[in-house]
């Protein structure tokens, strides 16, 4: 178990322990009733707030690479891009199959009558591509045209930010009301992708470059002469 266990990188086994504590959470508290008044509602919000909160950890991966030469990361940005997209498929699943039963009338008059509502599923069908598209025979096969579809995910992830703050009570842009958390997620989802910018990119990597030869020169002297025999 051990030899099992120790294949696998803390930063592997954060992810994926993450990723399924959320959901195993959400079925407990489902099977012992601590869900709030409104079951499918909250049922719906957490799913949300996952979905957002794994995509935004995603576009995560390679600033942290960019800030700290951290490069293990990239190696876990399609894991969280698949369990972004497992959360936002639950999410769906709820809204067309507990909130409305599969009225599918219903459900389109429904997105069509509320905006936020369009912004929701326009981003779950911009997601589903590059889920399913994210595995190495698809990236061989597409070729540069692979990176060209994944940068769609600049796209989803403003979008379902809008979706979250546009579904909360208040006025997000009016800053009125229940928007502190969309603002965090807004706030933090403007900052990666600024970090993004070729640009700031370069800035970032001629500033790294620039400490790593101060702090080399700080180093005290190290006499590599061969020591004398004793």
């Amino acid at each position: 178990m051990k030899r099992y266990f120790s294949r696998f990188t803390p930063l592997q086994m954060a992810v994926h322990v993450g990723a399924w504590f959320s959901l195993a959470h959400m079925a407990l508290d489902l099977a012992l009733g601590n869900l709030s008044a409104n079951p499918i509602q909250d049922l719906q919000q957490r799913t949300g707030r996952a979905a957002i909160t794994l995509l935004i950890l995603t576009l995560a991966c390679s600033p942290l690479n960019l800030l700290f030469g951290w490069r293990e990361p990239l190696k876990r940005r399609r894991a969280l891009g698949l369990y972004t997209f497992l959360y936002a498929t639950i999410h769906m699943l709820i809204f067309v199959e507990l909130d409305y039963g599969l009225a599918w009338s219903l459900i389109g008059r429904t997105i069509v009558e509320k905006p936020y509502m369009l912004v929701g599923v326009t981003t779950f069908f911009i997601l589903l591509p590059l889920a399913m598209t994210s595995f190495d025979i698809w990236k061989r096969r597409m070729g540069k045209n692979w990176k060209r579809l994944h940068r769609l995910v600049y796209l989803a992830a403003p979008l379902g930010v809008l979706h979250y703050a546009w579904s909360k009570k208040g006025d997000f842009f009016a800053l009125q009301g229940d928007i502190v958390r969309p603002l965090v997620y807004a706030a933090v989802l403007a900052v990666l992708l600024i970090l993004r910018l070729t640009v700031v990119r370069k800035w970032i990597g001629t500033l790294r470059g620039r400490i790593l030869l101060a702090f080399l020169r700080l180093r005290p002297h190290v006499d590599r002469s061969p020591t004398a025999s004793v």
